[in-house]
């Protein structure tokens, strides 16, 4: 799905992953950054976490994302809740971003792992950034249970793209990690997430019928709509997992 698309179907949400606001106040309180923490947000989306941390939680952050548009809105949102002094977003690939080494207390990445080729890519990427002691944050699809051949080819996915819950927290373990608290999508918080998405792209198309991206924008709200409902219901999950290096775990 090219970054334009992307845009488009993400225009109604500001929190650009199955989470409920108050399942992201929930995270934010189970994580604890400590007053005026460092964080650092790769693939930060519209900002949603970083915003509203930094007005709940007095942290300073920066923010990198590749889409202007979704950066745009970060920063208006941070306007919003008067914390714009305390933010710093970035434009560029989240991948290629040079943080400054062992120089944030958080480092997050909720729901794209695609940066750096997969989980354990984008975890050795999140930990280059992290001090010692600190915490990483991470947002990954698992599957609910042993996905058909039918449903991947639908959801565009291979079985071994992701593992079950238990089997996640494996990975994690095997990367030398420590889950420490995590907070789950629930079935409605998924469906709100993509449905969101249908209404986007609808609204889009019945502006924009003649534009040369109305095609493929059919075909995407066509598909995620047969995808989702047949599919993605029954064997997609999806949570934000709170690490901790294994050496470090309290």
């Amino acid at each position: 799905m090219a970054l334009r698309h992307h845009e488009i179907a993400e225009a109604r949400n500001r929190i650009l992953d199955p989470l409920t606001d108050e399942k992201l106040r929930l995270l934010g309180e189970v994580t604890l950054p400590q007053h005026g923490a460092r964080v650092l947000d790769l693939a930060c989306g519209k900002g949603e976490l970083l915003a509203t941390w930094a007005r709940d939680h007095g942290i300073s952050a920066t923010g990198v994302d590749i889409s202007a548009v979704f950066l745009d809105a970060a920063r208006e949102r941070a306007a919003e809740l008067g914390v714009a002094g305390s933010l710093h977003f970035v434009r560029g690939d989240a991948a290629a971003y040079e943080a400054e080494p062992g120089g944030y207390d958080l480092v997050s990445c909720l729901g794209a792992t695609w940066i750096g080729g997969g989980l354990d890519g984008t975890l050795a990427l999140m930990r280059g950034a992290l001090r010692p002691g600190g915490t990483l944050l991470v947002g990954e699809v698992y599957w609910r249970g042993d996905p058909s051949d039918e449903a991947c080819r639908a959801l565009d996915m291979e079985p071994d793209d992701y593992a079950s819950l238990a089997g996640t927290n494996e990975r994690f373990e095997a990367a030398g990690l420590e889950l420490v608290e995590m907070v789950l999508a629930d079935g409605d918080s998924f469906d709100r997430y993509v449905a969101s998405q249908w209404l986007a792209v609808s609204d889009w198309l019945r502006a924009h019928p003649e534009h040369p991206d109305a095609a493929d924008m059919r075909e995407f709200v066509d598909h995620s709509r047969t995808a989702h409902l047949a599919h993605g219901r029954e064997v997609l999950g999806w949570g934000a997992f709170v690490l901790r290096e294994a050496s470090q775990a309290l």
